[in-house]
């Protein structure tokens, strides 16, 4: 399907999409400081710039967006090509992300942004949960969608 905007119009509204501090990062940040969380530190130099990192659990939160990160609800393959392999490549960084900081020590917990917007609660627990267990063995905390 071709793009109906033009090069530069589609550059510019492109260039308008957050990577940090996006209203889902910032809600779920809001909700786990209400919650009585504290020690995370933000957008670390860590394999794939994790939303928030708290350091001695060795626990790192991505909140990625559905369309962005390819989830089977929300993009379904008829983007046209280009997207198809963005979308495609996206995934595959997330998964060779997940195994370096697994290879590092590094618990990672991934939430969906519809999924802060829909019962914030239940992922402040999903955090919770992987800083009370963070002891257990490194790998990716996420329900399967």
């Amino acid at each position: 399907m071709p793009d109906k905007l033009t090069p530069e119009q589609r550059s510019k509204l492109m260039a308008r999409v957050r990577t940090r501090h996006t209203a889902p990062e910032v809600a779920l940040r809001r909700a786990l400081h209400a919650a009585g969380v504290r020690g995370w530190r933000l957008h670390r130099p860590l394999p794939g710039k994790p939303d928030l990192v708290f350091g001695k659990a060795r626990l790192c939160v991505f909140v990625d967006g559905a369309f962005w990160h390819g989830h089977p609800d929300y993009y379904r393959g008829q983007s046209g090509a280009f997207w198809d392999k963005k979308i495609a490549g996206n995934r595959a960084r997330d998964e060779r992300v997940n195994e370096q900081l697994a290879e590092l020590g590094w618990t990672v917990v991934r939430v969906w942004d519809f999924e802060i917007e829909r019962s914030l609660s239940d992922c402040v627990s999903k955090v919770q949960q992987a800083l009370l267990s963070s002891a257990r063995p490194t790998g990716t905390v996420r329900d399967a969608p």
